[in-house]
């Protein structure tokens, strides 16, 4: 993949859903290295668009590219999940693994790891923020705090490019909010953000764009 240029760039995005546009060209870059932050009142689009740029919600009308490579149907998303990685606003609905520490393998076992090779970069990424006291907690048992840095280490043992994130400190208390910000930042790398928390912005954030809503 070509990533001598932007990482993601999007040219008059038109973004949909329920059959309703909610953005309306819309231009979008992320450079490597930034930490571009997305604003906006509910209901404008960022939950939308992060998940548009993965193809989950298809493209109402646009050019996408992603680390150099034009997206316009699903055979050209589908090797991108992982290069990208998309922490969900409820982590409940991205873990799936019976413990914490197969959640984190399953994604390096589906891309052709061996199940010690699998295991041994979820222990890595486990420790590698902070929760390998949880490797063997059922997921079911987590905190919510505890469940999103579990949901994150399934995203980063893909050894992402980029970082897709959504509203990633909402529900949490100040303690775990603060864990996890620090986790994003120690991780160096370049992510877009919808966030409404003024101190998730303030801690990461290099740059802000914000989405109004599309013309009636």
């Amino acid at each position: 993949m070509n990533t001598s240029g932007p990482l993601i760039l999007g040219r008059g995005l038109r973004l949909a859903r329920a059959g309703k546009v909610v953005v309306e060209a819309f231009d979008l870059e992320l450079q490597a290295g930034e930490r571009l932050f997305v604003l906006g009142a509910s209901g404008t689009g960022k939950t939308t668009l992060l998940h548009s740029l993965l193809g989950f919600v298809p493209l109402a009308g646009g050019e996408l590219q992603l680390l150099g490579r034009l997206c316009r149907g699903e055979k050209d998303f589908a090797p991108l999940r992982g290069p990208l990685g998309l922490l969900f606003q409820d982590a409940g609905d991205q873990l799936f693994g019976p413990t914490v520490v197969e959640d984190a393998a399953f994604g390096p076992l589906n891309c052709g790891a061996s199940a010690a090779e699998a295991r041994e970069i979820a222990l890595q990424t486990l420790a590698r923020i902070g929760i390998a006291h949880l490797a063997e907690r059922p997921v079911h048992a987590l905190s919510g705090g505890e469940q999103r840095l579990a949901a994150l280490a399934g995203v980063l043992a893909m050894s992402p490019k980029v970082l897709l994130l959504d509203e990633p400190t909402t529900g949490l208390d100040e303690a775990a909010s603060e864990r996890l910000l620090g986790v994003l930042a120690d991780s160096g790398l370049s992510m877009i953000v919808a966030s409404h928390d003024p101190a998730c912005v303030g801690a990461l954030a290099t740059r802000r764009i914000t989405l109004t809503p599309a013309p009636r």
